[in-house]
């Protein structure tokens, strides 16, 4: 679904103080024991019809958000299209120059192939890479779709990762919720933390069920024990008037960015504990892609904090 641009073109990116930092919300100060994460459909790095480039904005925007992991989805690892088109298209891949000087360890899992161009999902990560594997879930010859899985070791305990990005239609997305369940309980200790996350193009919201019942995995908007609430925080502890969205009894609206009416993007998590989530607005996030982004800050619980 594609919307036309309907802002001045004097708007620019979120500024950083969009997304308190770590120690502002009073994350970080235990490293070992708290996460944030994003996850993100960035467009391709285009604006709606290909018809300006973002990649630059997105870059500046996704590190504003503090974020330890990155979950990207529609990354191209290359466009000859948009490097002729562009003259300021960068000449690395996307994942490496969204990741550059903030998140040393990248993973790219390549989807979807033509002659000139390439896209898929992405992780950038602060923390080191043990493992990945792409896993192709395509359910159709006019769909190409993966699961990204990585191991990361977050201060000595391996987290179990995986970026999805699912079919627009909906019996494909059923097969492909079957192969996500199928590769955790294959791979994936039971006791291991687990974060799950991407565009599931759900929007109907008929996929969260079944993963709970079959992963044990909650979404992050979907306790109803907490209520929406304000976090403010600043140089002196006073508001920087940060809404985050803690908890609600159905995943976030995330698309169209422009004003979200649909639930297409989430994150899951089992074995870790959800502090808070948001969906990240703002003018200058609008222009930057078709989904708005989702941020979570999670907590690994003590009893599961031991070494690899």
């Amino acid at each position: 679904m594609l919307f036309p641009e309907q802002l001045p073109s004097d708007t620019r990116i979120a500024h950083a103080r969009s997304i308190p930092t770590r120690s502002a919300l009073g994350v970080g100060r235990e490293p070992s024991g708290t996460l944030r994460i994003a996850t993100y459909n960035i467009h391709k790095g285009v604006s709606a019809l290909s018809r300006r480039n973002r990649i630059h904005d997105l870059r500046r925007s996704l590190h504003s958000l503090h974020a330890d992991i990155v979950f990207l989805q529609e990354v191209q690892g290359r466009s000859e299209r948009h490097a002729r088109r562009f003259s300021n298209w960068p000449a690395a891949a996307q994942h490496d120059y969204l990741a550059a000087s903030v998140w040393e360890h990248v993973v790219y899992g390549r989807n979807a192939v033509r002659a000139d161009a390439d896209h898929g999902n992405a992780l950038l990560s602060r923390f080191a890479l043990v493992s990945s594997e792409n896993l192709d879930v395509s359910d159709h010859a006019f769909e190409s779709r993966g699961l990204l899985h990585c191991e990361l070791d977050v201060n000595g305990l391996i987290v179990h990762c995986l970026c999805a990005h699912f079919g627009l239609f909906e019996e494909s997305r059923k097969r492909q919720a079957e192969a996500l369940i199928a590769r955790i309980r294959a791979t994936v200790p039971d006791g291991a933390p687990l974060i799950i996350a991407g565009d599931f193009n759900d929007w109907r919201n008929r996929l969260g069920e079944r993963l709970a019942a079959g992963l044990g995995v909650q979404e992050v908007f979907g306790d109803e024990s907490r209520r929406e609430e304000e976090i403010r925080a600043g140089e002196s502890g006073r508001a920087l008037g940060m809404r985050w969205m803690t908890r609600s009894p159905h995943p976030a609206r995330t698309f169209p960015a422009v004003f979200p009416v649909l639930r297409l993007d989430r994150i899951y998590v089992r074995g870790l504990e959800i502090e808070a989530a948001r969906v990240v607005h703002g003018p200058g996030w609008r222009r930057l892609s078709d989904h708005a982004p989702i941020v979570a800050d999670l907590r690994i619980p003590d009893h599961v904090r031991t070494p690899v």
